[in-house]
């Protein structure tokens, strides 16, 4: 499907929904969401955010951490990375 093609089909849907003021909100919502990921590339989505939590549990259960005693030594570890 072409960039045009899915404007049109957006612009069919809204046309579709514009009477409706909280269906056009919710849109609104989803489509401010949408232009903040695209602005944001650093952002993740919720998938990836949970699934980097749940690796990092499993490396700390398996032993696969580092363990900083004094706040030099974490000063020291965040600027080798």
């Amino acid at each position: 499907m072409t960039t045009l093609q899915l404007n049109a089909e957006i612009y069919e849907a809204l046309s579709i929904i514009a009477q409706d003021e909280s269906l056009l909100k919710k849109a609104a919502r989803s489509l401010k969401r949408l232009a903040s990921m695209k602005k944001d590339e650093t952002l993740m989505r919720r998938e990836e955010f949970f699934a980097t939590v749940d690796q990092s549990l499993q490396d700390a259960n398996q032993g696969r951490i580092k363990k900083v005693n004094s706040e030099v030594e974490l000063e020291n570890f965040l600027n080798s990375l």
